[in-house]
Parts: structure tokens; C-alpha cells; sequence
């Protein structure tokens, strides 16, 4: 536990995306019709990851990283996300279930960065 076990990438062109990491290092998408986003999910032959669709616009140049989210995968969802809180985090995305699969959900930190928590359940719906 506690370990980082999933990246996500946002996309303003998922399509694009998907040509772009595919030609470089030979990654499959697989599009997910359970999720309630438009989300796909990557085969690296190491860590899992997903590549969703941009839900809001790129942050502008020089003002700081545009990047990957890590999530990482945790024994209690709720029981995290309240440690998080009376730390001084902040709920960036609130808790969902990627159906059969987990829980998930985005946080940001007190500096700002965004990290994601995956709590594994196969009854997630």
C-alpha cells in the first residue's frame, strides 16, 4: 500500500494522444465505455495507466508544470482523503468509482500539486 500504482494523462485531444504515445513507445489504449468521462485506458506492459479527456483548458505558458497525475493506491478511500483534509489538502476531484474496478479520486496539496487516491474494489459502481 501506499505506492504509486497508476498515472492519468489529460488530453485536449485524447485522439492525438493516443498516435503520439503509441508511435513512441508502443502503449495500447483501450477506450472505457463503462466510465462516465471519456476515458481510455493504457497498456504499458509496466505501470497501468488512463488517458482522460481535458476538463478544463491547458494552463498557460510559465505557469508551472503541465503533467501526469500519479495516483496512489491506499487500504481506505475515506479514511485517506480525511487525513489528507485535516493536513491541509484539498479535494480536487471528488471521490468516484471507475465501475469493477475502485475508487478514485483527485486531491491537491498544500503547494498545489494534484495526486489521485485508488482504494482497489471490484463492487465499485
Amino acid at each position: 500500500m501506499n505506492t504509486v500504482v497508476y498515472f492519468v494523462i489529460q488530453g485536449s485531444n485524447p485522439k492525438d494522444l493516443q498516435a503520439f504515445y503509441t508511435a513512441i513507445f508502443k502503449w495500447k489504449f483501450t477506450k472505457d465505455e463503462n466510465s462516465p468521462i471519456e476515458y481510455y485506458r493504457i497498456e504499458t506492459g509496466g505501470i497501468s495507466g488512463g488517458l482522460l479527456k481535458r476538463p478544463a483548458g491547458v494552463p498557460p505558458p510559465n505557469s508551472g508544470t503541465n503533467a501526469f497525475a500519479c495516483s496512489i493506491l491506499v487500504g481506505s478511500f475515506d479514511k485517506t482523503s480525511q487525513l489528507i483534509i485535516a493536513n491541509g489538502g484539498k479535494i480536487a476531484l471528488p471521490k468516484f468509482a471507475v465501475p469493477g474496478k475502485c475508487w478514485q479520486g483527485y486531491f491537491i496539496d498544500p503547494d498545489g500539486n494534484t495526486f489521485g487516491l485508488v482504494e482497489p474494489d471490484e463492487n465499485a459502481k
